[in-house]
């Protein structure tokens, strides 16, 4: 990594983020759990069992926004990093990194939102940290969240175990909450019903395990998009993401914003959006699993895992025609969650 200085780039979930984590962090802290470079490492205990351990900070901005805000997205985020292991999350601590100034009221609506979401998603905040910096250096406030879950016995879910001839599905529209920040920061408005899909993926997975016990990978499609989490995958298991441009359900106010601005709704960030990608004999059971949970009404099989492209997504367009979409490289927006 030849870059001097830490850019706004190297936050983007992209390939510059993915450059930072194993060119400075990588090497300095390797082991056998880091090195997969899944969302959550999975640890072998002493008694019967495993368990998932992840941790996320959040420096969305605005704290506020339609469908959302920071608190909520810092319970979720953890949360579904965990269930992408096929874990159950069941304890979370927070850190919380607040600014000098911060108004009183807004720090108990994040801390109400944070209890909502950790009771929707069936875990206890079990141990914190606060800590108050000078005015003017926080920007209001910085969430980190780590949590743990339990994997299930049977469970083995892995970005390394994608299998050419496997199907990919996705349980929802794409886009909404990556146009719903950057409409608010724009100051944008226009007719649509137009907010974040913040959610937490944990019970999906749990029911869509239930249907389908051998997934072999899952990955959510935060920072950097649908494009970026299946070209992770891809480089993880060391093949092709063969994906259907019409296939591919995009929300249809994020898509006439992303049109305005001249975007590509495969880069933008979702925060209840995620991909599974399952053996060819469990997809039609899949589909149905998802489609029954409201976070999966609108769920399709998009794709398949191919033999050819290895470390790549390949999206074959409307018109027939198929082209490399490679993972986001640079800063399509910062601050993002």
């Amino acid at each position: 990594m030849s870059d001097p200085r830490v850019t706004l780039a190297h936050g983007s979930g992209g390939r510059m983020t993915q450059q930072l984590i194993r060119q400075v962090f990588g090497k300095r802290f390797r082991n056998p759990i880091l090195d997969r470079m899944n969302d959550a490492a999975v640890l072998e205990t002493q008694g019967e069992g495993r368990l998932a351990f992840s941790i996320d900070g959040h420096v969305v901005s605005p704290l506020f926004f339609p469908g959302g805000d920071i608190g909520e997205i810092a319970i979720f985020g953890t949360v579904n990093d965990l269930a992408m292991m096929g874990a159950r999350p069941l304890w979370l601590a927070a850190s919380f990194i607040i600014e000098e100034g911060l108004p009183m009221g807004d720090l108990r609506r994040i801390a109400d939102s944070m209890a909502r979401a950790a009771q929707e998603a069936g875990v206890w905040l079990v141990a914190g940290d606060t800590k108050v910096v000078e005015r003017g250096k926080g920007d209001g406030v910085y969430i980190s969240v780590a949590g743990v879950g339990v994997i299930p016995p049977g469970v083995e879910v892995d970005a390394s175990n994608a299998q050419p001839g496997d199907v990919i599905l996705i349980n929802a529209p794409i886009a909404a909450h990556g146009m719903t920040i950057m409409s608010l920061r724009e100051g944008l408005t226009f007719e649509g019903d137009l907010q974040s899909d913040t959610a937490p993926l944990n019970g999906i997975v749990a029911d869509l395990l239930q249907a389908a016990p051998h997934v072999h990978a899952m990955r959510d499609a935060t920072r950097g998009g649908l494009a970026t989490a299946l070209n992770e995958l891809a480089q993880a298991s060391n093949v092709g993401m063969l994906v259907r441009e019409d296939a591919i359900p995009v929300n249809e106010a994020a898509r006439s914003l992303c049109e305005l601005l001249g975007l590509d709704p495969l880069y933008v960030a979702n925060e209840g959006v995620f991909v599974a990608i399952v053996p060819p004999e469990e997809a039609d059971r899949a589909l149905t699993a998802l489609r029954a949970h409201p976070l999966g009404r609108e769920a399709r099989i998009i794709g398949e895992v191919t033999a050819t492209n290895p470390g790549r997504m390949v999206l074959e367009t409307t018109l027939g025609a198929k082209r490399i979409v490679p993972a986001l490289s640079g800063d399509l927006l910062p601050r993002i969650c």
